[in-house]
């Protein structure tokens, strides 16, 4: 299979950036997405070029560091997959495939078709630590949790932060995976004595990263790789103007 890649080049945060049309051939149809980066890049070091930088770490689609903009799709075209788990079989020989890297002010580029996410890293450290104290191991029924709280809080904890929501979303916002990270607790017994100023710190913490504001469009929910609901927005903004309205420190 033979693929025209046009894809955005940028040294660094400061660069403009530009996109640039490279040419690949030899790609099997089972080969993944990074596996075909993998190829261009062989290719560019063997013309003394500079390899196009990425982000890349399981190859399992369980880390979330594979984050392109694929023709305009987060991941790409195959919902509920990540770029290492996109097949070349998903597109046509001959196909022109656009990457980009996330848009996003609050995800500076690092290099080309790498961003800095840690502002993911710093909602999750403003929702601080739970402090029941769990003993020793105990039993798994010995705490008794209803079954659809603990499936929903079980699917809301897969969010594998890879920033796809806030790709896909035209305001940039993070509020899918800021929702994600609040209800896989608040959804469990353990996670009560915090609950209030949980969601108050974290979403406090996400607006002081920049990330734009929800409007509920949907497309966070649609280009997630791991099926995250939209409806955990909801239920995050119930509790903020609940803990907003009873807490007595805000």
């Amino acid at each position: 299979m033979k693929f025209t890649l046009k894809i955005w080049r940028q040294k660094n945060n400061h660069d403009r950036g530009s996109f640039r049309t490279y040419q690949v051939d030899g790609i099997e149809a089972d080969m993944s997405f990074l596996e075909m980066f993998d190829v261009l890049n062989e290719h560019l070091i063997s013309q003394n070029e500079e390899p196009v930088a990425f982000d890349d770490d399981c190859r399992e689609g369980i880390c979330g560091s594979c984050s392109m903009y694929i023709n305009g799709r987060a991941h790409g075209p195959r919902r509920h997959t990540t770029c290492c788990q996109l097949h070349m079989r998903h597109f046509r020989d001959g196909d022109i495939i656009v990457v980009e890297p996330w848009r996003a002010g609050a995800f500076p580029v690092i290099k080309d078709l790498i961003v800095d996410r840690s502002a993911f890293d710093r909602i999750i450290q403003a929702g601080g630590y739970i402090s029941v104290n769990t003993g020793n191991p105990v039993d798994a029924n010995a705490i008794p949790v209803d079954k659809a709280d603990a499936e929903m809080a079980f699917g809301a904890a897969t969010c594998i932060g890879c920033g796809a929501c806030v790709a896909a979303c035209p305001n940039s916002s993070a509020m899918l995976f800021t929702s994600s990270k609040i209800a896989h607790l608040a959804l469990l017994p353990q996670g009560q004595p915090e609950r209030n100023s949980r969601v108050i710190n974290m979403i406090s913490q996400m607006d002081k990263e920049g990330f734009g504001s929800c409007t509920y469009i949907g497309a966070c929910e649609a280009d997630c790789p791991k099926d995250i609901p939209i409806r955990l927005i909801g239920m995050a903004n119930r509790d903020y103007a609940k803990a907003m309205f009873t807490s007595k420190d805000h």
